[in-house]
């Protein structure tokens, strides 16, 4: 079975529970507290799966693979059905482009790490950590708003079925909700929101949902 490394309210680790899920694969969930202990994440042990300290990470069979794009296509190869890359190649590719979107400029701009670094080293408050992340969270979903509005009015990102770009979608609105981002200028980004979140899958991989969540 294999052993997958999170953390409730991790958006990476939550876009590849959904892909679990959508996928039925059962899995061994390791929670990583990225709080407790200086950070679970930093502890030797963690650091032998994941030299970078980062969730999530999977292993299997002695496999081991991290990076959360990188685990659902690896998932989507062993396991292809259904599908989370469309097959035309001009539709695939842009499916990637708008989850890259996400995961690589808006997603990394929010993380744990980088909001500690604002507050220690450059001496910021809360207020300014929160602009920070109003700035790059809220500013990032609206050019998120216009890629979307370029392609047909579909249920979900780029189809009639949830893809990659849905997997990333959907955490990342959850966090622009708890950092209390404004949303009204996505619209059509928070209707693919409400459409995913009325499926199982996407409902089970919600943070709420995990054996570690903790109320905060």
């Amino acid at each position: 079975m294999i052993k997958f490394y999170g953390y409730f309210r991790s958006s990476a680790a939550y876009r590849c529970r959904i892909a679990f899920n959508l996928k039925n694969i059962e899995y061994e969930f390791i929670p990583i507290h990225l709080r407790k202990d200086g950070g679970q994440q930093n502890s030797p042990e963690f650091k032998k799966i994941n030299p970078q300290s980062l969730l999530p990470s999977i292993e299997d069979n002695g496999f081991i693979l991290s990076q959360s794009l990188a685990i659902i296509e690896w998932l989507d190869d062993k396991y292809p059905m259904p599908n989370l890359l469309p097959n035309d190649i001009n539709l695939r590719a842009q499916v990637r482009a708008f989850a890259q979107s996400i995961a690589c400029e808006i997603h990394p701009l929010q993380n744990l790490r980088v909001q500690n670094y604002i507050k220690d080293e450059f001496n910021q408050d809360d207020k300014k950590v929160s602009n920070w992340l109003k700035r790059w969270l809220g500013g990032g979903l609206k050019e998120c708003e216009e890629i979307i509005k370029k392609s047909k009015n579909f249920d979900f990102c780029f189809g009639d079925q949830p893809t990659i770009a849905d997997l990333c979608l959907v955490p990342q609105i959850f966090s622009a909700q708890r950092f209390n981002i404004d949303l009204s200028d996505i619209p059509k980004l928070t209707s693919i929101y409400n459409n995913c979140c009325q499926l199982d899958a996407f409902k089970e991989a919600h943070p709420s949902k995990q054996p570690d969540y903790e109320k905060s």
